[in-house]
This record gives structure tokens, C-alpha cells and sequence, in this order.
């Protein structure tokens, strides 16, 4: 499957000056446990993914003189679309502190550039086509420390690097911060994530010769100019209960709401500028070596021509198995509506590595 350089071209720079959805491949979410529980993680996140979901929350890791890893692959829309994650996170000051790493990446590759195709004198010249990528880069580097002697409330945040490019054609740059907390109560763990409270600002840049701005000038391309693109804070509050079922199973929920200030969005509680987005997560689990999850969130109105309106939510489902320090996990999901045929199968890896010990 192939896509013209004109509709990616139109889509990410639409994207790009769209101030509602800024930064939207920071929503997808990593780790395939999280996608299996619908992205509800703000509160019970417990492995190097919270570093992501509330940073606050990689206290609940429970490093001991430990480095922990992460990873996961996923593929969007039949493989165009390519979803990577990598993370590090390991404690310092005596196991009080945890410092952590997160990559991400989300890209299209081998798009064929076709605004050189035709030659001077109008023929058409293949050899002219060169390939390209489209990707958004994310660097999080994150801190998380406890308060007081009991440690059930934590405080941790994240300093966000944003890289974006689109060929040799666009870039840019942008830097953010998010800030979460966490705190248990007995069997309760409530989460709460402020993401982008200054604000994100992405600052492009357009690179296009004079023949490319001809181009798509006689093609009727409106052509961008330099811009700042801004992502609006939005905030998650979580709260979730460890429930013991019998001697080998157990059952964690999770339910949180999302809530959005940059304008009015299709959600259940759809306002301006404020939009909440409750998302459902459920994690069974056999003498906790087997997980089975269930998810769900995304819940819109939608409208058929035909029909009257009707509310629409995006099921997950998940799985996963620990061994001794390895954690491997698999979801099935999508990131689209569910008639547009988008799901994906995603597959995420946790693992300990022990730290030499000082002599």
C-alpha cells in the first residue's frame, strides 16, 4: 500500500497548525499493558511505563540496586504507520529516588516524493522519485521521589523533548513538562497527571526550493510559513483497588477520566474548553504470573446519514505473563474508528537487569 506525497503532505501540516489535537501521537500510549486496559495507567502503573502515564508512579516500581527496561512495537493502519518504545529507569540516593529515560517514536517511512516527477518539459520521469520519512520524536526524562516517612504519597515529573519532521521538507522543536502524583491508601491508589502545564510549543520551520514551491503552487497547495504550534495542558485524574478473588486470583480496575482544555471535543462530556474522557481498565490475574485485561474508552457520538445519533466506545483486550524479572504483554487495539478497520496488534517487553555492586 502506497500514499502520495500530496495527501500524507496535506495531513501532517494540517495536524501541525491544528492547535485542538497538538502532540496527538503523545496520546497513544505505551506499553502494551496499558493499551490492553484502555490507557487507564495513572493510577496503578507500577513498571518503567509510568514514567510515561505519571511519573510519580515509578516509585511503585521497587528497584533494588536495579535497572529497569522497556520496549514495544506496535503498527498502525496495515503496517504504514510504525509505533516504537524504548525506556530506562533506575533508582538512586538508596533506593528514595528513581531517575528514568523514555524514546518514542511514531513514523511513516518510504514515502515516494513525487513533487519532482514531471521534467521541465512535462514528461514523466521515475528515476526523479525519491524517498522520504514523516516521524515525531518524544525524549522524557523523568524524576520521581516520595514525601514523608510512610512514602504513600509521591511526586515525580517529566521534561519533554518534542522533535517533528516531515522529509527535508518541515521540522520542529518543541519542550513541555508534565507533573503527576500518587498516593496509596491501604488497597487504593489514586493517580493524577498535569501534562503540558506550561504549555508545549512546537516551533516549525519550512524548507522547500523554489521548484518545490512552484509545484505546489500549480498543483493549488496552500504552502506553509513558519509557525508555533501550542499543545494545551490536560490533566488525569485515576483511582484503582487491588481486590483479592481467592488464594491464586486477583482483580485490579482502574477508572479515570481525562480532561482536555484546548476546545470542545467528541466526548461524554463534551464542553468549551473543557472536554472529559473517562476511559475503563480491568487486570485479572493468576497467582500474578498471568494477566488477562479488558478495556474500554473512547466513547463518541457518531452519526450515520441514515440513522439518528449514537454513542460508540473502542473495547481493548490483553495479555500477559511474568517470569521471574521478565514481563512480556500483548494487546489488541486501535487508534481509529472502529469502521475504519485500524486495529493493531501490539507486544511490549519489562525486564530487570541487576546493577553491579559497589565494592
Amino acid at each position: 500500500m502506497r500514499i502520495t506525497l500530496s495527501i500524507l503532505f496535506l495531513f501532517f501540516v494540517n495536524f501541525a497548525i491544528a492547535q485542538k489535537y497538538s502532540n496527538e501521537f503523545l496520546s497513544i500510549g505505551v506499553g502494551a499493558r496499558a493499551q490492553g486496559l484502555a490507557n487507564a495507567q495513572v493510577a496503578s502503573a507500577n513498571d518503567i511505563t509510568a514514567g510515561f502515564w505519571n511519573p510519580a508512579a515509578l516509585m511503585n516500581i521497587g528497584l533494588d540496586n536495579e535497572i529497569q527496561f522497556g520496549a514495544m512495537h506496535a503498527e498502525w493502519f496495515a503496517g504504514i504507520g510504525k509505533y516504537d518504545y524504548l525506556s530506562a529507569a533506575m533508582p538512586i540516593a538508596d533506593n528514595n529516588r528513581v531517575v528514568g529515560l523514555s524514546l518514542i517514536r511514531f513514523g511513516i517511512d518510504d514515502i515516494p516524493n513525487t513533487l519532482s516527477l514531471y521534467e521541465s518539459d512535462g514528461t514523466v520521469n521515475y528515476d526523479n522519485i525519491v524517498n522520504f520519512s514523516a516521524a515525531d520524536y518524544a525524549l522524557l526524562l523523568s524524576y520521581a521521589q516520595g514525601i514523608g516517612q510512610s512514602k504513600n504519597l509521591k511526586i515525580g515529573g517529566n521534561v519533554k523533548i518534542i522533535h517533528r519532521q516531515i522529509g527535508s521538507f518541515a521540522n520542529a522543536w518543541g519542550f513541555g513538562l508534565d507533573v503527576g502524583l500518587h498516593y496509596t491508601k491501604g488497597k487504593w491508589q489514586f493517580g493524577l497527571l498535569g501534562k503540558d502545564l506550561t504549555s508545549t510549543f512546537n516551533a516549525w520551520q519550512f524548507n522547500f526550493t523554489e521548484a518545490e514551491r512552484a509545484v505546489l503552487d500549480l498543483t493549488n497547495n496552500e504552502i506553509p510559513i513558519n509557525s508555533v504550534e501550542i499543545t494545551r495542558p490536560s490533566f488525569i485524574l485515576g483511582l484503582s483497588r487491588y481486590v483479592k478473588l481467592s488464594e491464586n486470583f486477583g482483580l485490579r480496575p482502574e477508572l479515570d477520566f481525562r480532561a482536555t482544555t484546548d476546545g470542545q471535543r467528541n466526548t461524554l462530556i463534551s464542553a468549551d474548553p473543557i472536554s472529559i474522557d473517562p476511559s475503563f481498565g480491568a487486570e485479572f490475574d493468576y497467582k500474578k504470573f498471568l494477566f488477562l485485561r479488558l478495556g474500554t474508552n473512547n466513547f463518541q457520538q457518531d452519526q450515520d446519514i441514515n440513522t439518528d445519533p449514537y454513542w460508540t466506545v473502542e473495547p481493548t483486550i490483553g495479555l500477559g505473563i511474568l517470569f521471574k524479572k521478565i514481563r512480556l504483554d500483548y494487546a489488541f487495539t486501535d487508534i481509529g474508528e472502529q469502521r475504519n478497520n485500524t486495529y493493531s496488534h501490539i507486544v511490549s517487553l519489562v525486564f530487570n537487569l541487576k546493577r553491579k555492586e559497589k565494592s
